[in-house]
């Protein structure tokens, strides 16, 4: 017969994570229905993160520059990303870790110069 005894502490491990998980996903939901006033107008209902409306015609065409402008921040964010790791390393890297990175950033240098020549970066 098997001992089910030692699979306790997991399964008391679980129901603490079952029971905090939903402690942090209820409870501020009930306290900002308790305290929070529900009182939606069309300012609070306005769009603000995509510039359009968000219901409309699913077949609508809009700006691409949206797409430009994310595509824009993922690839300086990332240049961002590896910055600090890189300047972190530089002691053990050397001139050889220097140059790779000097090659990165011109890469990229060119690349935002590219946008900024086709115009990516105005906004009207």
């Amino acid at each position: 017969m098997v001992d089910l005894s030692q699979y306790l502490p997991i399964l008391i491990f679980l129901f603490i994570a079952l029971a905090l998980s939903s402690l942090f996903v209820f409870l501020p939901m009930g306290v900002s229905y308790l305290t929070g006033t529900h009182n939606p107008d069309a300012e609070k209902l306005s769009e603000y993160e995509c510039g359009f409306p968000a219901f409309e015609d699913s077949r609508s065409q809009f700006d691409v520059r949206f797409y430009l402008v994310a595509i824009s921040f993922i690839i300086f964010d990332l240049e961002a990303a590896f910055l600090f790791p890189w300047a972190v390393s530089l002691d053990e890297t050397g001139w050889v870790g220097w140059g790779a990175m000097m090659t990165f950033l011109g890469i990229l240098a060119i690349g935002l110069a590219y946008e900024w020549k086709k115009g990516a970066l105005d906004w009207e």
